[in-house]
């Protein structure tokens, strides 16, 4: 195994505990019927009731059983075995019998589920950022579709990757193919003050141009993308809770904070 993804798993292992138990997952209420999916996101997917529909790093499931509930035979794959135990029991515990959860790595996925085709393709929020090789990821996002099926993808805007962690000073390149190695003090986005050991991670910026191009080059057509003025998570202290969203404040410029990507396979 590589030292990158060993690296990053050892800092995802420990960390599902703790997104558990956070406010920001809020388990309690999706067991108590709450969805974890954004309305611009369920919009922009559409109508999945009957589809069958594969979520690649899907962390513990919370997004993957939110599809179940609207009507989706739903499959998550992660490459954390911690992580897939907590959805198989979070799948369990909120009655949803028929969601299957695999262990492995995405790049791997193909392979791992059989080779079978599926109706939607739903990955991101805070995925693409844990892989080095874009090209790959997208002709194994292609390799997962049924002919006709749809491919969504809705993620963190890699402009905001330049930015330095405690203000919107530029500090980063947005080119570097190479990677960023970041050594944090501790924590989770979803629990900054959390007690953690596993504090390195290895994560690359891939552009928006490369993006498209990664997955017009595996054959995917492109219906849709759109780029939005928010977030899901507070990366920043300038950034303003707004509802289940963040946002920068009004008297800062705005500036590109997500993207959302609609694909469909060749019929």
């Amino acid at each position: 195994m590589s030292e990158w993804r060993e690296t990053n798993r050892a800092w995802w292992d420990e960390r599902v505990p703790i997104h558990i138990d956070s406010e920001l997952y809020d388990v309690e209420g999706f067991l108590a019927g709450g969805s974890k999916l954004f309305d611009f996101v369920i919009e922009e997917v559409g109508d999945v009731a009957g589809a069958t529909l594969v979520h690649p790093q899907c962390h513990f499931g919370l997004d993957t059983l939110s599809w179940a509930r609207r009507g989706a035979r739903v499959t998550g794959l992660d490459f954390s075995p911690p992580a897939v135990a907590a959805a198989r029991d979070l799948a369990a515990r909120a009655g949803i019998d028929d969601a299957e959860f695999v262990h492995g790595d995405v790049y791997d996925a193909p392979a791992l589920l059989g080779g079978r085709r599926f109706d939607v393709v739903f990955t991101g929020m805070g995925a693409l950022n844990w892989l080095p090789d874009v090209e790959r990821w997208a002709e194994v996002m292609a390799a997962l579709l049924q002919p006709g099926g749809r491919f969504y993808i809705a993620e963190v805007h890699p402009i905001t990757g330049v930015f330095a962690e405690d203000s919107l000073t530029v500090t980063h390149p947005y080119f570097k193919p190479e990677g960023f190695v970041w050594d944090d003090d501790g924590g989770s986005y979803a629990d900054p003050n959390a007690d953690t050991a596993h504090n390195r991670t290895i994560e690359w910026s891939h552009g928006i141009g490369a993006v498209v191009s990664a997955l017009t080059a595996a054959g995917l057509r492109i219906e849709g993308l759109h780029e939005h003025p928010f977030t899901f998570v507070a990366g920043w202290p300038a950034l303003v809770r707004d509802g289940r969203v963040h946002r920068l404040p009004d008297d800062v410029p705005s500036l590109p904070l997500m993207f959302s990507l609609l694909a469909t396979a060749p019929a």
